[in-house]
């Protein structure tokens, strides 16, 4: 094996790297380096098939679960895939007349939740007998 930085014959094989290809030392230089790198990672198709999921109308924990990756992995490639449209090319949402629109509740609490009690009676602890 020819080392890649001063293309010395004195090289031995020095274990994997962490992508599972074949690391190697040179003796000559005291380098390091692997002549056919593993990539890491997932394919570009395999982002493409993710996004158009989750642009489907799934969250990104059932499309994470779907494609077989993590969520995190699928927020992240929507977020960049966001970032490289146009602002002209986005679509712009339109409502029409026969367009539903469907609303859920929600509850929240501005300052702080009530922890005691709120009924009028107050407890001494005994019962009161008048």
């Amino acid at each position: 094996m020819k080392c890649n930085h001063c293309d010395s014959e004195e090289t031995v094989k020095d274990g994997k790297n962490p992508s599972g290809s074949a690391k190697y030392y040179c003796k000559a230089c005291q380098r390091n380096f692997t002549p056919n790198p593993n990539l890491n990672g997932y394919s570009q198709e395999k982002k493409r098939e993710t996004v158009k999921t989750h642009i489907d109308g799934t969250n990104f924990r059932r499309t994470g679960r779907l494609m077989k990756v993590s969520h995190q992995s699928v927020v992240n490639w929507v977020k960049q895939a966001a970032q490289t449209i146009k602002p002209e090319d986005a679509p712009s949402p339109t409502l029409g007349e026969e367009d539903v629109v469907e609303l859920d509740e929600l509850f929240t609490f501005v300052k702080d939740k009530k922890t005691r009690s709120t009924s009028s009676r107050k407890s001494t602890g005994k019962h009161a007998v008048s």
